[in-house]
């Protein structure tokens, strides 16, 4: 396939998937952490709801790692329901009949957003490993220059879980006058040596994969499947625990009464690793997956305060809603107890509530009643305090 061929192949796909895609940063570049300047550039959006005419009742929902802006509905690849489906809708946490919700595909993703597997204009050709390293704050700084585009001023709350609720906290800190109500799920405020080694097996299991090609496995006209279904497969380990994986699979056979003696599938928790490994392939794409684990790595937001992490919230005027599970232990509870220390000792306005659950990282993706009931209640009194208006 010539060069030509692919840009066209690529643009073809973007333009097929459903939703919004906007042109950002052609009168002002987008200046990245790293130094590059990015300008013009694309990014992808899905919005739920409807805004009001004070334009005041706008919730930014940021996606986590392997998300996207496809929040509800049917995704257009997978056809299942977008990730955050059972939040999102009338009468539902993130109520479409009171808010307008907007989520982006942040930059260096796959879904749109200019990254890895776009057209570099300069060369005609996927940007690949050619494309520059992004961060947390650069994310920020993009889904800002989004809200100036919709012509939000002032969101009325963002909410994310994970490297969601990493983006909420950057948020906040960074542009205070901007948000009225953060809510950062499952978060902390930076990223540790335990979740920066995880996310290295990752990635080395990518770049070992020989259809890796340095990256540049666009134009060879192949994927690194096996290396990006097993970074897939170690990182859902962690999104889960250990009591949901016994109650789910225990040590039960797959389809079979008595174990083969050999390598294949034998346990329900094998094949359940390779579904989840297989199907991410599908929809996610290799060097997407370094970029935005490299984000992550890199976020630490004490470190742009001098080390002290209740200077990033000095005098702020947001109201925060901190949340995490007991079950979580890639983010743990003492993280986010951390964060309500540093708010507490900056004066925020702050809550902090610990939901029981033994579904690990992943329970603010599930069914989580009184999850549910925190975040309804808080985004209901915080709209009763702004005077927050139905559109």
């Amino acid at each position: 396939m010539n060069k030509q061929d692919l840009a066209e192949s690529w643009a073809a796909k973007v333009q097929t998937l459903p939703g919004e895609r906007v042109e950002l940063g052609r009168g002002e570049p987008l200046r990245l952490d790293c130094g590059v300047e990015l300008g013009p550039f694309t990014m992808a959006y899905q919005t739920y709801g409807s805004l009001n005419s004070e334009r005041s009742n706008a919730i930014l929902a940021c996606h986590a790692l392997t998300g996207d802006q496809y929040l509800a509905g049917a995704h257009p690849i997978t056809g299942k329901p977008g990730w955050w489906d059972m939040m999102v809708g009338p009468g539902k946490p993130l109520d479409t009949e009171r808010y307008f919700v907007i989520c982006a595909n942040v930059p260096g993703g796959c879904m749109g957003s200019i990254g890895p597997r776009e057209i570099n204009p300069a060369t005609g050709e996927p940007w690949g490993l050619g494309f520059p390293v992004i961060t947390v704050a650069d994310m920020v700084r993009a889904q800002m220059l989004l809200l100036d585009h919709l012509g939000i001023e002032r969101l009325f709350c963002a909410l994310g879980g994970s490297m969601g609720g990493m983006q909420v906290l950057q948020l906040a800190a960074s542009y205070p006058e901007r948000i009225f109500a953060a809510v950062p799920i499952a978060a902390s405020a930076r990223h540790t040596a335990q979740n920066i080694a995880f996310h290295e097996v990752g990635r080395q299991a990518i770049v070992a994969d020989p259809n890796w090609f340095d990256g540049e496995y666009y134009r060879h006209g192949k994927v690194p499947r096996r290396g990006l279904a097993v970074a897939r497969m170690a990182a859902h380990i962690t999104y889960l625990s250990e009591a949901a994986l016994t109650r789910k699979f225990g040590r039960r056979l797959q389809d079979r009464s008595d174990v083969t003696y050999g390598f294949e599938a034998d346990f329900q928790v094998e094949s359940y690793l390779r579904h989840q490994g297989s199907s991410f392939v599908d929809r996610f794409d290799a060097n997407s997956y370094l970029y935005i684990t490299r984000a992550m790595d890199y976020f630490d937001l004490a470190a742009d305060y001098g080390g002290i992490l209740a200077s990033a919230f000095q005098d702020t005027p947001v109201r925060y809603c901190v949340i995490s599970f007991t079950g979580d232990w890639l983010f743990p509870t003492s993280e986010s107890r951390d964060l309500v220390r540093a708010l507490n000792a900056s004066a925020a306005d702050v809550s902090f509530v610990e939901i029981e659950s033994d579904k690990g990282h992943d329970a603010f993706l599930l069914e989580e009643p009184e999850f549910w009931g925190t975040l309804r209640g808080f985004l209901f009194g915080c709209g009763e305090q702004l005077g927050l208006t139905a559109p």
